[in-house]
């Protein structure tokens, strides 16, 4: 039986790193032990070498845009791009993204009568809405990406919740199919994690630690974290912590200056991107609490790593990236208030037995491993392209 040909179309990728790029990376390095993976991504002045990465990667020109962190692709003003995507005889076509390299794969999925799906990965409009500020524009940039989706065979996306965002919210009128997120990370020593981190950031053993991250981006919701550790400061001022933000993004120099407005410079830590995925997860596994109250975030991984190295999260109710977890059981959860962040931070840190046991169970019921799903994926992938040959 030959070897299934799978293209991956993507709008951005390494070096820049985000959850997209993550998922995409952590599919496509499974599938690659089985069949013929390519991905389409964009290429970056700062360059990559994708020589190291055990599938083909096919780039796209693109360019800077100066609003946002994220340059734009320009596929079709890239004559030896599209040449090249067309080179390939592809069995099934999976998009990341709805814009430009997304579309390419979709109008080679039609070209060519070949299955198309879609991950659903973000709130758009969200998006939409920061980039333009208007209520008006993002909705109708919305309601463009919807038919985009609706174009496609199948759609998939990650929780109920996320789901229920695009059916209830953004018109999609098909029903995702619902395909966990899950990391690479495997749970590491104790001991070694907290002396690496102590050691590296003069961290004292019984100091506590808050851990967030990903982009440093306003919409992570990321000053709400400095504005409930300073409460926390207030209700029990000789409180022993130091928070951690991993990550790079458009907004770090404003948090860097907030941070230092508010006085809290002793107490934050702007660690700035880790690659090493070894190294990161020393970070996950020294942390006491993950501190991520988005509501923008649709199921992101770096709550799923934390769960693998046994540390819960504190998340905001109704925070869609939260659906699958559980107050006081596998996580915990407040209301969108500085003041009861801070009060559950010290309510959860002065109770052991309680955070022993919601500990034990992020791991147990929110730690979930790429190879499950992504085997998942491909027998997915194999039924759409029996039933499409079928037709």
């Amino acid at each position: 039986m030959k070897k299934l040909t799978i293209g991956l179309f993507i709008d951005t990728y390494f070096p820049m790193i985000d959850g997209v790029v993550m998922v995409v990376d952590n599919y496509a390095k499974r599938l690659s032990k089985k069949a013929n993976v390519i991905v389409f991504a964009p290429a970056y002045k700062e360059g990559f070498n994708d020589k190291k990465l055990p599938y083909k990667v096919v780039r796209c020109k693109c360019f800077k845009m100066p609003i946002v962190d994220y340059s734009l692709p320009t596929p079709k003003l890239d004559k030896k791009f599209l040449r090249e995507v067309e080179s390939y005889n592809l069995d099934i076509v999976h998009i990341h993204s709805p814009f430009t390299v997304g579309k390419v794969g979709i109008e080679y999925a039609k070209k060519h009568n070949v299955p198309l799906i879609s991950t659903m990965h973000s709130q758009y409009k969200q998006d939409f809405l920061r980039a333009t500020n208007s209520k008006t524009l993002a909705s109708k940039m919305t309601d463009i990406i919807m038919k985009i989706f609706e174009a496609c065979d199948e759609c998939w996306t990650m929780n109920q919740a996320i789901s229920d965002v695009y059916t209830k919210e953004y018109g999609y009128t098909k029903t995702p199919r619902i395909i966990n997120n899950a990391t690479d990370m495997v749970k590491i020593d104790e001991k070694e994690a907290c002396y690496y981190i102590n050691k590296k950031h003069e961290i004292d053993i019984d100091t506590k630690v808050f851990l967030f991250v990903g982009r440093i981006n306003k919409l992570k919701n990321i000053f709400f974290i400095v504005d409930s550790l300073k409460v926390l400061k207030t209700l029990k001022p000789n409180f022993k912590f130091k928070m951690l933000f991993v990550g790079k993004g458009q907004d770090e120099d404003e948090l860097k200056e907030y941070i230092d407005t508010n006085n809290m410079k002793d107490d934050i830590i702007m660690v700035g991107k880790v690659e090493e995925r070894d190294e990161l997860a020393k970070y996950y596994r020294r942390a006491n609490l993950f501190l991520f109250p988005s509501l923008y975030d649709s199921n992101s991984l770096v709550q799923i790593e934390a769960a693998s190295q046994e540390t819960p999260t504190l998340f905001l109710n109704g925070s869609v990236t939260s659906a699958a977890a559980t107050d006081n059981v596998n996580a915990f959860f407040t209301n969108n208030s500085k003041e009861e962040y801070a009060a559950k931070i010290l309510e959860v840190m002065n109770n052991e037995k309680l955070y022993n046991k919601v500990s034990k169970n992020a791991y147990k019921d929110l730690y979930k491993n790429w190879d499950d799903v992504v085997k998942e994926a491909y027998e997915l992938y194999e039924k759409m392209i029996n039933k499409n040959k079928g037709n």
